[in-house]
Formats: structure tokens, C-alpha cells, sequence
């Protein structure tokens, strides 16, 4: 049986989802919360194969959660299933470590089929999302990158110049067009300074600076 968890503020979708999942013979939804904080307490204990996210919770988002859950979770796969198609929210969600993103309304058939395909080592994505993302491979800087104001002996020259727009608040869209590059390479190299830093999020970049003394400022 695929262990399946939900995390829907919406009580009737959230009902809906249960008993798609529960009338599955090769499924069975193991809990099912409101809020991202429930989501987050009680998911770490219950080690579900598969979590069914919405982005748009009542408390903390779901691309938190996402930041939250999946170092705890490791052999858990994240799908994100919400209304919104943002690309920098949808490479949020990817970054921070979900597997599969669908866009709602979802047929029944699909969903199941989406569960069983990340469980098998896919990433089911609907298909407008596939075609940003692959649309994303496509797209290379088109201007030189400035010297970085922060240095990190782990980082590219590229990826700190990200970093620097990270630390200074910027959003995905915004560093996108300081560089003149898509939002998605932002995403790619917002990726790579996590792994390489060893953080979840942009909390993280911070904390880690403040540990190291550096600062990020520009003239």
C-alpha cells in the first residue's frame, strides 16, 4: 500500500481527496490536515510515501512546509497540488524539495496515477508545468555576470551574485530582471547555492552569514 498524506485547508477538497486516495486498492491516506503547522508536527511520525500539498495554507506556506518536512522525510515524495501556476512559486516549491507539481482541478484517474508514477521514481508535473520547465532548459544568461559582493569559497561567481540579490530580499522575478536572465536559471542557481551551502531556505542563507560574519551591501 502507498501511505498517502494530504495537507488541504479546503475541508470538502480535503474530504474529496481522502476518499479518492481510500478507494484505491494500492492506496491509503494516512492523515489528512488543515494547516501547514499540523501538517508538520504530526508527518515526521507517520513517514508517508506520498504528501499532497496545497501552497496556499491558512498558517505557514506550503513551500515552507515543503523546506520544513522534506529533511526530515528523505524517502517521502512532495507533490505539490494547488490552483497557482507562478513560475517563481512553482520553483520555489521545486528548490525547496517537492518531486511533482499539479495544478488544480485534478480528474481522480490523474492524481492516482501521479502517486503511483512518484512512487516509481517519476515527477508527475500537469502539463503546462512541464512546458515551463522544460522551456527553462532552454533559457541561458544572456549578459555577463558582475563580481559577486558577498564571496564564497563554495559559490560561482554566478551564484553569488545571486546570492547577493537573495540576501538583500529580492524576489526570483526581480533578480531575474536585475541579470536579464529567466526566472527559472534564478531558480537553478538558487538550487545549486542550498546544496552547496547546506541550507533550506533563504532564512538559512542569512543565518549562515550571520554565523560567518558576512553582510551583503551595495553602493
Amino acid at each position: 500500500m502507498i501511505k498517502v498524506a494530504l495537507v488541504e485547508d479546503d475541508a470538502r477538497i480535503r474530504l474529496v481527496l481522502t476518499e479518492v486516495v481510500n478507494a484505491a486498492k494500492d492506496c491509503q491516506c494516512v492523515g489528512a490536515y488543515p494547516t501547514g503547522a499540523s501538517a508538520v508536527a504530526m508527518l515526521p511520525a507517520l513517514k508517508p510515501d506520498v504528501i499532497l500539498l496545497d501552497i496556499n495554507l491558512p498558517d505557514i506556506s506550503g513551500v515552507d512546509c515543503v523546506l520544513k518536512l522534506a529533511p526530515q522525510l528523505p524517502d517521502t515524495q512532495i507533490i505539490m497540488l494547488t490552483i497557482y501556476q507562478d513560475p517563481e512559486l512553482i520553483f520555489q516549491a521545486l528548490t525547496a524539495g517537492a518531486h511533482g507539481y499539479l495544478v488544480k482541478p485534478v480528474m481522480p484517474k490523474k492524481l492516482l496515477e501521479a502517486i503511483r508514477e512518484i512512487r516509481a521514481g517519476g515527477a508527475p508535473m500537469s502539463p503546462n508545468i512541464a512546458r515551463a520547465v522544460i522551456h527553462s532548459f532552454h533559457s541561458k544568461p544572456s549578459t555577463p555576470w558582475p563580481s559577486a559582493i558577498i564571496e564564497d569559497d563554495a559559490l560561482g561567481p554566478r551564484e553569488n551574485r545571486v546570492l547577493n540579490y537573495l540576501m538583500e530580499g529580492l524576489t526570483y522575478k526581480e533578480i531575474a530582471g536585475e541579470l536579464d536572465i529567466s526566472v527559472w536559471t534564478v531558480a537553478t542557481y538558487v538550487r545549486r547555492i542550498y546544496e552547496k551551502l547546506h541550507v533550506y531556505s533563504r532564512r538559512g542563507i542569512i543565518a549562515h552569514y550571520k554565523a560567518t560574519g558576512g553582510e551583503s551591501s551595495r553602493p
